[in-house]
C-alpha cells in the first residue's frame, strides 16, 4: 500500500493560531507533535511502500522540515502551486504512484484528523486495501455518534454488503439537524470521513471518465519513474494547475462513479474542523473548561470554555461556552457555537489588507 496524505489546507477556522504558512496540520493542537506528524506516525506500522505528502508551495518547506525526523527514505513531499481542492491533488498523487507501480493500492488520508484507536484504524485500512484490490473505490464511513450538521453523510445499502463492505447508494451534503437525526435513526448512514482507498489505475480511469480535462493534463505530465526526480515536474504541474478548475474528489468522481463502497468504521474519529471540536477531545475540569496548551487557567463561575493562552495566565469570570485563543499577536474570543464562522474573521482581515495576520 502507498499512503497519500493531503496536507495543503489553509485551516482558516483555527485562526489566529493557524496561518497560511503554518495551518492546522502543521500545528501542535494537542501538544507534542503536529497533526501532520501524528498522521505519518499513525501509518508507519503498516510499512507502506511510500508516503506522498501533497501540500502547497507556501507550506512545503515547513512540511519537509517536520517530516525529516520521521523519514525512513520513503517520504516524498509533492508541491502544488495553487489550491485546487482534492481532485487534482489526488489525481497528481495517483499519476505519480502509477508510474512508479502500475498496480498499486493507495490510501488517501487528510493530514489534520484526530484518531483515538490507531490500531483499529490500521486494521480498517488493511481491510479497505483488500476491498480496493477487488476493483472497488473504498471510502471509510464513520458510524455517527451524534446528529452532526457539519459533516457530509454516506448512505449505504446494508442489505447488499458482505464482510463489512457496503455498496454506497448516495453521498449527502451537510444536513439540517432534523435530517441528521433521521440519518442516525435509519442505521445506514455514516459520516463522510474524507478517507479513501483504491487502486491507482482505477481512480485514474474514473477521473478520465468524470473529469476528462484533469485526466488529459495528468496524462501529459510525463512523470518520472524515480520518485526522487519529481522536481522535474514543477513547471508542468504549474501549467496544469493554471488551466484546471478546483474540484473535490467527492463531487467530481465519487458521487458519479460506479463501484463505490463504504466500510463502516469506529476508531474514535474527529476531523477537528474548528476550535469547538477540541473540548470533546481534551480532558476538562469539573465545569467542562479545558486548555489546549500549558496555559494556567483560573475560573470562577464559568463553564464549558476552551482556552489556549500562549503560556500566559487566563482568568474567566462568569462566562459560558466561550473560546479564547491567544496567538501572541492576535486574540480571538467567540461563542463555541459560532466557532465554524472564524473563517469570516480571516475574510475580513483580507478585505482590510491586514496581511500580517494571515
Amino acid at each position: 500500500m502507498y499512503i497519500v496524505i493531503l496536507a495543503g489546507g489553509s485551516g482558516t477556522r483555527f485562526w489566529p493560531l493557524s496561518r497560511k504558512r503554518h495551518p492546522k496540520q502543521l500545528m501542535s493542537v494537542f501538544g507534542g507533535r503536529s497533526m501532520l506528524q501524528r498522521t505519518v506516525e499513525r501509518v508507519l506500522p503498516l510499512n507502506p511502500d511510500h508516503i506522498l505528502v501533497v501540500t502547497n508551495s507556501l507550506q512545503a518547506e515547513e512540511t519537509a522540515r517536520q517530516l525529516a525526523s520521521l523519514d525512513r527514505g520513503t517520504i516524498t513531499v509533492v508541491e502544488e502551486p495553487l489550491a485546487r481542492n482534492t481532485a487534482p491533488a489526488i489525481g497528481l498523487a495517483a499519476a505519480v504512484i502509477e508510474r512508479h507501480d502500475p498496480t498499486a493500492v493507495m490510501a488517501v488520508l487528510p493530514a489534520d484528523h484526530y484518531i483515538i484507536d490507531e490500531e483499529e484504524f490500521r486494521a480498517t485500512l488493511v481491510r479497505a486495501g483488500e476491498a480496493a484490490s477487488r476493483w472497488s473505490l473504498v471510502t471509510l464511513g464513520i458510524r455517527p455518534t451524534a446528529p452532526e450538521t457539519g459533516y457530509g453523510y454516506i448512505e449505504a445499502d446494508t442489505s447488499a454488503g458482505r464482510e463489512g463492505v457496503l455498496p454506497v447508494r448516495r453521498f449527502v451534503e451537510k444536513p439540517s439537524r432534523e435530517r441528521a437525526l433521521e440519518f442516525m435513526d435509519s442505521g445506514n448512514f455514516y459520516w463522510n470521513s474524507g478517507m479513501f482507498v483504491w487502486r491507482t489505475d482505477l481512480i485514474l480511469d474514473r477521473i478520465r471518465t468524470h473529469l476528462p480535462h484533469l485526466w488529459a493534463g495528468l496524462s501529459a505530465l510525463d512523470v518520472p519513474v524515480n520518485l526522487k526526480h519529481l522536481s522535474v515536474l514543477k513547471e508542468r504541474v504549474a501549467d496544469l494547475y493554471a488551466r484546471i478548475e478546483a474540484q473535490s474528489i467527492d463531487y467530481g468522481v465519487m458521487e458519479k462513479a460506479e463501484g463505490v463502497v463504504v466500510i463502516p468504521s469506529s476508531f474514535g474519529w474527529s476531523d477537528v474542523g474548528s476550535w469547538s471540536a477540541l473540548p470533546g477531545l481534551l480532558e476538562g475540569d469539573q465545569e467542562g473548561n479545558s486548555v489546549t496548551d500549558s496555559s494556567r487557567l483560573v475560573t470562577i463561575d464559568s463553564r464549558n470554555c476552551l482556552v489556549r493562552g500562549n503560556d500566559r495566565l487566563v482568568a474567566l469570570l462568569g462566562v459560558r461556552d466561550l473560546i479564547v485563543v491567544d496567538s501572541g499577536d492576535a486574540l480571538l474570543v467567540c461563542p463555541r457555537e459560532r466557532a465554524q464562522e472564524v473563517r469570516k474573521v480571516v475574510d475580513e482581515l483580507e478585505r482590510r489588507g491586514l496581511t500580517d495576520y494571515l
